[in-house]
């Protein structure tokens, strides 16, 4: 691995040997801005690939069996390379397409993908419901992420709004609660009065005592004071907007959102200079969508949030594929940046359902 850039971009990059056909190559991800990118590369060319890599990279650690190697570069370029056994380092596989490690496991039958019909009381994933198995597990990599911004001190509360069916509202309880062993309280929120009584009757089964879920509307909910994570998955249009508001109202430290049909923006942004764009309905809504959410992430960092904008899931599986991951730093806004936002919406001509709302409580407060 090499690590430890000297500048922002690339974060890291993971080399590992591969068995194809009847050739060893090595494959090389390098890690940049959210994004993977993979090269094959031989056995000299890899040795001209790191020794070029380490001129932006300060580490390189080598792993073979019961050996581990690392080699520190300092500003001057001088290396000091330390070598120690590690017997922790065992057979290395050579598999070109190794079996993935998801956080919940694909063969353990866990009570709630069973009643929700992931899993076979065996623990066999069903066969239609394997993408929403790998959604899930996804789902929990962006909670480890941020887990350590999380309360220790206290009890952590969670909300999920719009939680539907609640696959991931389960797996997000038997994660931190079962697996971590914290002390959390999540409430999930939603519309259909008979998904909630249906979620509630597994919650008791399971006995998770410190899982509610509640019949309510995202717009007017006041169930609590103080919220450390907000989970808003495809809350539609405007639903996202209240969503993150709350979540800023409360002051949560984290917020885990995934927008969608982001309807506000297709509908005002009419504008002469865009026309040209415009009659193409599906350029129109991808643009709007993604204007919406830029503006989102924006607006947070207004708030103090640190944002990242992130690929949920691959395309392939839905279009509505982008987080909002934002996590509560602090700080004040640029004046620049508010007249940024201010300028694109006056383009535009219109004015995002979450600017006023963050506007009103700004106003009240």
């Amino acid at each position: 691995m090499i690590s430890n850039p000297r500048k922002s971009g690339k974060s890291k990059i993971e080399i590992r040997p591969v068995q194809v056909k009847n050739a060893l190559i090595y494959q090389a991800t390098t890690y940049a801005n959210n994004q993977a990118f993979h090269k094959n590369l031989g056995g000299e060319e890899l040795v001209i690939f790191a020794l070029d890599a380490m001129a932006d990279f300060k580490q390189l650690n080598l792993w073979a069996q019961g050996l581990e190697i690392s080699v520190l570069v300092n500003k001057k370029g001088k290396a000091t390379i330390k070598r120690q056994n590690n017997q922790a380092v065992k057979e290395l596989s050579l598999f070109h397409n190794r079996k993935k490690k998801y956080i919940l496991p694909d063969h353990e039958p866990l009570p709630f993908l069973v009643e929700l019909g992931v899993q076979t009381p065996e623990g066999k994933l069903v066969d239609k419901k394997i993408k929403k198995f790998k959604q899930i597990n996804r789902f929990l990599e962006f909670i480890r992420d941020i887990e350590g911004e999380l309360p220790r001190d206290r009890q952590i509360t969670i909300i999920d709004f719009g939680c539907g069916k609640s696959y991931l509202t389960f797996a997000v309880y038997h994660y931190l609660k079962n697996i971590l062993g914290l002390d959390i309280k999540i409430i999930g929120l939603d519309l259909k009065r008979d998904v909630i009584d249906h979620c509630n009757r597994l919650a008791k089964k399971f006995s998770y005592d410190n899982l509610t879920f509640l019949h309510g509307d995202i717009s007017d909910f006041e169930g609590v004071d103080q919220v450390d994570l907000v989970m808003t998955l495809h809350a539609c249009d405007v639903a996202t907007d209240f969503a993150l508001n709350k979540a800023v109202t409360w002051g949560a430290k984290v917020i885990l959102s995934v927008p969608c049909c982001q309807h506000e923006l297709n509908r005002e942004m009419d504008r002469d200079f865009l026309q040209i764009i415009n009659k193409y309905g599906i350029l129109k809504e991808r643009m709007a969508a993604l204007i919406t959410d830029g503006l989102r992430a924006n607006l947070l960092e207004t708030k103090g949030y640190q944002v990242q904008i992130l690929e949920f899931i691959d395309m392939a599986h839905t279009p509505k594929n982008l987080m909002i991951r934002a996590v509560k730093k602090g700080g004040k806004p640029s004046e620049k940046q508010l007249m940024d936002i201010k300028e694109i919406e006056d383009n535009l001509g219109v004015e995002l359902t979450l600017q006023k709302l963050l506007s009103q409580g700004q106003k009240k407060s």
